[in-house]
């Protein structure tokens, strides 16, 4: 009786329950911050300080619901978790399509913009060689999934998921170069249908590597070594050891990340994202931009650090926001290191699920959905102005 007490006691500390657990006190850390910093406008708030601060006593704060995450009885917790860590993963995969939406649309007017005053053909050839790349990708893909995903007998939902998203991929593609649209918006193209068209593939055969069916949901490594026939069980666990999924989203993930960093909140949406709403000056010396409503502290002539305080009159982003976003950001990373799989601590038992089929294959049919929006919506809001 010791020993399975043992046996229990040591599952609740590894397998996948362990990563929900540390996930689940990252996103109740992140949540509480939200709910604390609602409605803080300025630096004069006194909860400002705690953002920018007392990071000590934070990190405390997360080791402490860390430990204590690991004291919750296992009953219905593992399930329970993951249904909302599939509803926080796929709102967090839509500020992912926000954010390629506007990568797309940022890249080819950049690109266009340059052409236009430089007449460089270095320009033009760029956006034809990156657009018939990645239609390439995407062509390739269609083949693929129709060898390889698609081709059994009970595999007919895989055979509608890569129809109906390819029948998108040529309808988005057929609109952005619509008269009418082009009118309206003349630097809409196919350079940025090409991309949305190739992260509606990548999420489609995401989708499909997460289906119960094995027959419909081969391996990478049963593909390249051209096996043949109904791959038997060592096959899966052989090909569970290196994840190709996990790390294309955690890499996609990073990448999201990095932009929403760069990207400047006066020419893109990612200011509207975090509900931004201040403008970057610059500073009267040229040493450093300010924001509006920044105020000097004067310190450099004390031979200290000159420094500003940016945000006398208004935050530069939302800080509740800000902290909701990376609670989402948790669910994402949880979901992702456990593969989507329903929560199991036996590594040879690991089953996929068709809610992770489905948060997957609705995010693509939603992206494509945000991406004729940005088109149509000049069309259709002729009162407001679209940059």
């Amino acid at each position: 009786v010791n020993v399975q007490d043992q046996l229990l006691k040591c599952s609740d500390l590894v397998g996948y329950l362990s990563v929900y657990r540390i996930c689940f006190a990252m996103t109740g850390f992140f949540i509480l911050f939200c709910i604390i910093m609602i409605n803080v406008k300025s630096s004069k708030d006194p909860r400002s300080g705690i953002q920018n601060g007392f990071w000590a006593i934070k990190i405390l704060v997360l080791i402490a619901i860390c430990v204590g995450a690991f004291f919750i009885p296992r009953g219905e917790f593992g399930i329970a978790w993951m249904y909302i860590g599939l509803a926080g993963a796929f709102l967090f995969i839509i500020i992912q399509l926000i954010l390629l939406i506007d990568f797309a649309h940022g890249w080819a007017e950049n690109w266009v913009e340059k052409y236009e005053e430089t007449e460089s053909k270095c320009y033009y050839f760029g956006l034809l060689f990156f657009t018939f790349l990645f239609y390439a990708i995407s062509i390739a893909a269609v083949i693929m999934f129709y060898i390889y995903y698609a081709s059994g007998e009970d595999c007919g939902l895989h055979k509608f998921f890569v129809s109906f998203n390819l029948i998108l991929s040529v309808a988005v593609s057929v609109i952005a170069i619509l008269p009418k649209i082009q009118d309206l918006n003349p630097r809409s193209g196919l350079l940025q249908s090409s991309i949305i068209s190739a992260y509606i593939m990548y999420l489609t055969w995401s989708a499909m590597s997460n289906n119960p069916d094995r027959e419909c949901n081969p391996s990478i490594e049963t593909i390249f070594d051209n096996k043949t026939g109904t791959p038997t069980a060592t096959d899966y666990v052989e090909a569970d050891n290196f994840d190709w999924q996990s790390l294309l989203a955690l890499l996609m993930w990073i990448l999201a990340v990095l932009y929403s960093s760069i990207r400047t909140s006066s020419n893109s949406q990612v200011g509207k994202l975090t509900l931004s709403e201040k403008t970057v000056l610059q500073s009267d010396s040229g040493d450093a931009p300010l924001v509006d409503g920044a105020s000097d502290s004067g310190d450099e002539e004390k031979g200290k650090q000159h420094v500003w305080d940016n945000e006398e009159d208004a935050v530069a982003y939302s800080y509740s926001f800000f902290h909701f976003m990376l609670a989402l950001a948790s669910l994402y990373v949880m979901m992702t290191l456990t593969n989507w799989y329903s929560p199991s601590s036996d590594f040879k038992s690991l089953n996929a699920n068709m809610p992770s089929v489905w948060v997957k294959i609705v995010s693509s049919w939603v992206c494509v959905a945000l991406y004729v929006w940005t088109l149509v919506a000049p069309m259709v809001l002729r009162n407001r102005e679209f940059s």
